[in-house]
């Protein structure tokens, strides 16, 4: 027999190990109301407190994922795969990603998100192109996927709904930061995706959520073993958050940057090694390619052939927007009416950047959200950032501002001159993949 809601969170507030059918009550009257929001708020922090076993986590998380829809993608004929990204500054990944292991015979339902914090949402950057939907039908979603292999949209409603009831109330009781709840939040999504393997980006650095690296090691072990427990194929991969991944931040200019990347433009960039190295193990954890090294070359066998170009092109037309989008994305993306360099004030190394703070200079700008119903400013945000350990000259761009007007230009100018710390001596460049947990 399931026990009372305060009996579930008494043993767990003691330190006791729940059972999965008491996980599955609990999870049951939190999608259904018959729990109360005060319930809720003590559940989470008796987690938050006492922490929960990977087999605990694993039974959160597929009750999570089945308190509502499953998506099957049996029909398809493909391995589904996706990756997931715990969010950072100028991170366009997916939006190159997808379009390229999906070239190389992969399904990719891709589930994203907005902008969170400092950090940009791939949602928002794909809004920035005329008449992409975001939200279109489930049949339009299953029919790209099919004709295309790959398509980025929107959470539904009716995908893990519990997971939406228990976030908010964590948001509000300073329990977010529980590595359980993290894990179970963004894995019962991805499983009600109907996944077979997935692989996880977990940030570390100034840019991320987490700056210590014993705290990001914990959480991809978490996310890996649960995902793993759960029945779905999943590796992660530890990457550097301590400068802007691509070369702009900001929506429309993250998606020039991405059309850019599917052209062959972005050779030898950090984001070439990242995309790579993802495309890498989706491809190897599908079984398309017998280890990493054979993905990869099947990965840039598809870029430098120009069909991962193609598959973006598709997408967008199927999901509603133009057709020769790739061809004329001038065209179509709207500039900002003000562009101002950032000019470096001395000769130097780029040394260190403040990433997060960047991030929120982009918000500023309005190119985020400070709350939920703000309209964004697509067109704005910071292009042709210089990587660190650039050698530049007194007076040489070290970024350009994109802005609505010439007062927020100029003060995006000056935040961003304060963001870069410039040295003398030339710095430690590291490989923006850190680790790999498995």
């Amino acid at each position: 027999m399931t026990m009372l809601p305060q009996e579930i969170i008494r043993r767990k507030r003691n330190g006791e190990r729940l059972e999965a059918a008491d996980i599955a009550g609990f999870v049951r009257g939190l999608s259904d109301g018959s729990i109360s929001e005060g319930q809720v708020a003590a559940f989470a922090m008796a987690i938050w407190f006492s922490g929960m076993s990977r087999d605990e986590t694993v039974a959160l998380t597929l009750a999570m994922r089945d308190s509502g829809n499953t998506l099957d993608w049996s029909s398809i004929g493909r391995p589904i795969v996706d990756k997931h990204s715990t969010g950072g500054v100028g991170d366009n990944v997916s939006l190159m990603l997808a379009p390229i292991v999906a070239a190389c015979g992969l399904a990719v339902p891709m589930i994203s998100g907005r902008g969170l914090g400092h950090t940009g949402g791939t949602l928002d950057k794909l809004e920035s192109i005329p008449g992409y939907d975001i939200q279109p039908s489930a049949s339009q979603f299953r029919k790209t996927v099919d004709e295309v292999g790959c398509a980025i949209i929107g959470q539904t409603a009716n995908l893990a709904p519990a997971d939406k009831r228990l976030y908010a109330i964590r948001d509000v009781t300073a329990t977010v930061d529980s590595v359980p709840l993290i894990t179970a939040s963004i894995l019962s999504k991805k499983l009600a995706a109907g996944l077979q393997s997935l692989v996880l980006d977990v940030k570390l650095g100034n840019g991320s959520f987490m700056n210590d690296a014993g705290e990001a090691e914990v959480l991809a072990r978490s996310l890996v073993d649960v995902a793993n427990g759960a029945g779905v194929r999943t590796s992660a991969l530890l990457t550097d958050m301590n400068e802007p991944l691509a070369d702009a931040a900001g929506n429309a200019l993250e998606i020039w940057n991405c059309v850019a990347f599917l052209k062959g433009e972005k050779s030898g960039t950090r984001l070439e090694t990242v995309v790579m190295a993802f495309a890498a193990e989706m491809l190897a954890a599908a079984g398309v390619a017998v280890d990493p090294v054979a993905g990869e070359a099947l990965a840039r066998t598809a870029l430098e052939n120009g069909a991962a170009l193609e598959r973006f092109a598709r997408m967008v037309h199927a999901l509603g927007g133009p057709g020769d989008f790739v061809d004329r994305p001038g065209h179509y993306l709207v500039p900002a009416p003000v562009i101002l360099p950032v000019e470096s004030d001395r000769d130097g190394y780029l040394h260190a950047c403040q990433t997060r703070e960047l991030g929120m200079a982009v918000i500023a700008l309005g190119g985020g959200r400070t709350h939920p119903n703000d309209t964004i400013d697509h067109r704005v945000g910071f292009a042709e950032l210089k990587p660190l350990g650039t050698r530049i000259v007194k007076g040489e761009p070290i970024a350009f501002v994109h802005a609505a007007q010439e007062n927020a230009a100029e003060r995006a100018r000056q935040a961003i001159q304060a963001l870069y710390t410039i040295a003398d001596v030339e710095p430690e460049v590291r490989s923006p993949i850190l680790s790999r947990v498995i």
